[in-house]
């Protein structure tokens, strides 16, 4: 059994995040990053499935600068097999298709029976990249599942996932894509020893060239979306209590939302 999981590296979810000169992105001069938390979950459903069949290897993969290899280490220190680093500056500004079609190309030439992804990234939430992963590599897809069980030949997976108020279940052939919810399991925290054993794993780094992609296709150049303006939510105003009689309440109230919120 063989797993892929994608993994992307996020702004720390306590940093304070300000917004560039250029109000397209975000300012990166003082951020820490972390594992996008999502797909950490990912990860760990990796881990008990090849703890639970006794067999198997687990790649991880990202895109991004040099620092991802703090993210890819830190998989590795939980317990993954091998990493790679998809490197190279022409990636830079990719939307969720070019890092989809990045992704495509390097994980078509690995095996694999299972590809695992968070259920979206905490920075732009957009959880488009495992769906157009899955359609570039021919391949069904589930999303947001909180329970996936193999079967003994390695050929199906039933997996669970949450609706309003059911539970729906679904078989699936594998090879297949799905992206883990946040319920599906609780990560576990990188011993020690694994962080030392996490120096001597396979880690490996693939730039453009090394996939054959066209340029034009991925990066800013190949982005079929476009950053028109990037600013901070405005601060939620405080809320009011109104207390008196209900009459005076309803009269005061009728007010507010006539006057200062214009609702009616």
């Amino acid at each position: 059994m063989n797993i892929i999981v994608c993994i992307k590296q996020v702004p720390d979810t306590e940093t304070k995040i300000t917004i560039a000169q250029s109000g397209l992105d975000i300012d990166r001069s003082n951020i820490s990053y972390i594992v996008n938390p999502y797909d950490e979950n990912a990860v760990e459903e990796a881990l008990r499935i090849k703890e639970r069949l006794d067999k198997g290897a687990i790649t991880v993969i990202s895109m991004g600068p040099a620092r991802v290899t703090e993210a890819l280490r830190s998989c590795l220190a939980m317990g993954v097999d091998k990493a790679i680093h998809l490197k190279d500056e022409s990636f830079e500004e990719s939307d969720s298709y070019g890092t989809a079609l990045i992704l495509y190309e390097a994980i078509k030439k690995i095996p694999y029976d299972i590809i695992l992804c968070g259920r979206q990234a905490m920075d732009d939430d957009n959880g488009a990249v495992a769906i157009q992963l899955a359609e570039l590599l021919n391949l069904p897809h589930v999303s947001l599942i909180n329970k996936i069980e193999i079967d003994e030949t390695y050929c199906k997976a039933t997996v669970h996932r949450k609706t309003e108020d059911n539970i729906e279940i679904i078989e699936c052939k594998l090879p297949a894509v799905f992206t883990c919810h946040y319920g599906l399991n609780q990560p576990r925290y990188a011993s020690l020893p694994g962080i030392m054993k996490a120096r001597q794993k396979p880690f490996q780094e693939i730039d453009s060239d090394s996939l054959g992609l066209n340029k034009k296709e991925i990066g800013k150049a190949g982005s079929k979306l476009q950053v028109i303006k990037m600013e901070i939510p405005s601060a939620r105003r405080a809320g009011k209590i109104l207390e008196g009689e209900p009459q005076d309440v309803v009269k005061e109230l009728t007010r507010l939302l006539r006057e200062e919120a214009g609702v009616i």
